[in-house]
């Protein structure tokens, strides 16, 4: 199924890493613009060779590359390996410490049709297309995707946590998280990994974008190479995987806040949702998300003058008209879309991924702020879906909604880079068995 290989990192010089914490930055979609702002400021940060900005900015950022590879910023390891990567983490509401154990490596870019690398989620376009112009102007992955296997033996941990013991090092990131990257040169255990993740079909669970990408650029290179082989490093990508069967596999909720709709009355928009839901009038916003936590087909709205619960009536399910089988119908993120989006709010569900009257924040607190600001027309408040829904979502063939999901804690960036350019990309002749 899913074929693997170790790589040789590129990584910041030994002096810089003793500061690591400065280095590292959110991923390009969820870093804030006070965050990029704050980060830009030290010109070493990876954020400029994730998120580059101004005029022509992928060429800069492969500018900059060159320089931090010839200047000894960025210095390559000489052994290929898999780097071991752990996050430790805490949630609110709870005592438990929670560590997402997974490695990092390249895999193959399969098609999505291979069925061997599985989509859940729809993408934004303009996201995509931003990924495709960083990578031909680099030919490096910033920072890896993640991804899921599922494991119920738990056959490589016990490696993992041995080179563990070793740590490369640590640092604490922008979440709170304590992130601990180590590393694996034993081409005997290597082969543990490569073997282990033959019999598997991968779950992208986040980097859909940063995926895509991949995909676009693989196809496109495989045309201008006359000599194409699959082996070029343009085939591969960088990918955290971890294991679904662990404790610590935490997806949260995403919110939807819609804007900038022409003619949009309260009044009007509160009527039209009783046809379909039962709504109730909330007097403290506060507690919304923990009201209709647990609820099927429940969802929390701020307005600028009045907060509501609402909840799909189960007679009105039959009215769901899109042609998804009945698992994806029956998502809460699948209702939403349908009979508030599209039904009164007007976005067809065809246009929904590139509408520019919809953002997304994680942030329950940030969605009540801007409401009572009026800088959005209304937040709508959802919940979280279990790896199971996921599951099911994957192997239906269809996807969700475009940001379902929010796997936290999320990768950061800056720990380690991939280049997929062929001289970086290539193995020693002494590494037969990774070839």
């Amino acid at each position: 199924m899913a074929e693997i290989k170790p790589f040789r990192a590129w990584r910041y010089n030994e002096a810089l890493t003793r500061k690591i914490d400065t280095l590292t930055s959110p991923l390009f979609d969820v870093v804030s613009d006070k965050q990029r702002k704050a980060l830009f400021q030290n010109p070493l940060n990876s954020i400029h060779l994730s998120v580059p900005q101004g005029p022509n900015a992928a060429t800069k950022a492969g500018l900059l590359l060159e320089q931090w590879k010839n200047n000894g910023t960025l210095v390559q390891d000489k052994l290929p390996a898999i780097y071991v990567y752990y996050q430790y983490f805490k949630l609110a509401g709870s005592t438990k410490d929670y560590c997402r154990k997974g490695f990092i490596c390249h895999i193959r870019t399969y098609d999505w049709e291979d069925n061997v690398i599985l989509r859940h989620e729809s993408t934004i376009p303009k996201a995509v297309n931003d990924r495709i112009e960083l990578l031909e102007k680099t030919e490096l992955h910033v920072s890896p995707t993640h991804g899921l296997y599922t494991d119920p033996d738990f056959e490589l941990e016990k490696y993992m946590d041995e080179a563990m013991l070793s740590p490369l090092y640590e640092s604490e990131d922008y979440q709170g998280v304590r992130d601990v990257l180590a590393i694996i040169h034993d081409a005997s255990v290597i082969k543990k990994f490569m073997d282990a993740m033959k019999v598997q079909k991968i779950i992208l669970a986040d980097g859909h974008h940063r995926y895509e990408g991949s995909l676009f650029y693989k196809h496109q290179q495989m045309q201008l190479n006359a000599n194409h082989t699959g082996n070029e490093g343009y085939n591969f990508h960088l990918m955290y995987l971890t294991n679904t069967e662990a404790d610590d596999l935490r997806i949260l909720p995403t919110h939807r806040l819609i804007h900038d709709l022409p003619n949009f009355s309260e009044t009007e928009f509160i009527e039209q949702l009783q046809t379909d839901f039962f709504v109730k009038e909330i007097e403290d916003a506060d507690t919304l998300n923990e009201i209709i936590l647990g609820k099927k087909w429940a969802f929390g709205i701020l307005l600028k003058d009045r907060t509501l619960k609402v909840r799909l009536k189960p007679e009105a399910f039959h009215k769901l008209k899109w042609n998804f089988p009945e698992d994806i119908k029956a998502l809460d993120l699948t209702v939403l879309h349908y009979f508030i989006i599209e039904k009164i709010l007007g976005i067809q569900g065809k246009d929904q991924r590139k509408s520019e009257n919809i953002s997304f924040d994680r942030s329950f607190s940030d969605c009540l702020a801007k409401v009572i600001r009026e800088e959005v027309q209304m937040a709508i408040i959802t919940q979280d879906i279990s790896i199971e829904d996921v599951k099911r979502v994957c192997a239906s063939g269809y996807t969700m909604p475009q940001k379902s999901t929010y796997f936290y804690p999320k990768v950061v960036c800056g720990l380690l880079f991939s280049s997929i350019r062929e001289e970086d990309f290539a193995l020693p002749d002494f590494a037969p068995d990774f070839k």
